[in-house]
């Protein structure tokens, strides 16, 4: 009886140390369709449509998997309304901007705006999308802007971009083997530093469709944004006006010179032609890829 309680004893030891020895089961399966999987942060809806709604258009042309996150419902951001009936119909706009675009997926996280914190529970949340969408590339803000929701999405994607291969840290959710290229999306702003281009990609071929994205958030375009500006009356009520009329809003600043000269280092002589470009600056705190990979996660550049 005694031998037998000691062989049972060595075989659940056996079993524990096994378990500890094979990490693999912790981590997420690789994808095997050959194609790129990009999830991108936002703190309210209309944020991704803003920064990346044309790379992002241009990679959901190419079949690749592209998914949004708004850490909030954006259910603060209106003159007339707000609560539960906004949070709705910002819901049904992110639906439609990312039908017009090509996204696969779009979450809108039940956060109220101007509310939102980088808490432990946030932090867990965040690294469970980028798992469970197996990412290999994540876009999201700098960490200084004029608005704290856009400082803690920030201040979030950036304390998940370790832990994400951390396979008992948020375990109910297996890790990433490899980690993400995380990447700072375009902004104005320059203390304590502006953005450094690392990448820049003409959207020139997808500018009506990236419009088009903003456009369906009716809310924010036509409403939210022309009221703080004092421009309502400004807003025309012509569906097509309003295209025109949004395009014109979207880039009446010229193009940065840095960006410009990002466009020469990946288009070459085609660059002083391109009127429309979103840039994106590597993140220190994720995966550091070469030229040459990054030609791969941006698969739109001439050939050299």
């Amino acid at each position: 009886m005694k031998s037998r309680f000691f062989v049972v004893i060595f075989l659940l030891t056996a079993v524990v140390l096994a378990a500890q020895e094979s990490p693999a089961v912790h981590f997420q399966p690789a994808s095997t369709d050959g194609k790129l999987r990009i999830i991108v942060f936002g703190a309210h809806p209309d944020d991704c449509e803003h920064s990346t709604g044309g790379v992002t258009a241009k990679y959901a042309k190419l079949g690749h998997h592209v998914k949004f996150v708004s850490l909030t419902t954006g259910d603060n951001g209106h003159y007339a309304m707000a609560g539960g009936v906004l949070a709705e119909r910002r819901r049904a706009e992110c639906a439609e901007a990312g039908r017009r675009l090509g996204v696969e997926a779009y979450d809108v996280i039940e956060n109220h705006s101007g509310e939102l914190m980088p808490t432990l529970e946030m932090r867990r949340l965040v690294v469970r999308k980028i798992r469970e969408w197996r990412a290999d590339i994540v876009m999201f803000p700098r960490p200084w802007d004029y608005h704290p929701d856009h400082r803690a999405t920030s201040q979030l994607v950036q304390d998940a971009a370790y832990v994400v291969t951390v396979p008992f840290f948020t375990s109910d959710t297996p890790a990433l083997f490899k980690n993400p290229v995380f990447l700072y999306v375009q902004d104005n702003f320059t203390r304590p530093n502006p953005i450094r281009f690392d990448v820049a990609v003409s959207i020139d071929d997808v500018i009506d469709t990236k419009i088009a994205g903003l456009d369906a958030h009716v809310s924010q375009m036509y409403e939210w944004g022309p009221f703080q500006q004092g421009r309502l009356n400004e807003v025309p009520k012509d569906p097509q006006a309003r295209l025109a009329w949004l395009k014109k809003e979207q880039f009446s600043r010229p193009m940065p010179g840095q960006l410009r000269q990002a466009l020469r280092k990946w288009y070459g002589a085609q660059a002083d032609s391109i009127r429309y470009a979103e840039g994106f600056e590597i993140c220190e705190l994720g995966r550091q890829p070469s030229q040459q990979e990054l030609r791969k996660l941006f698969p739109f550049f001439p050939a050299k």
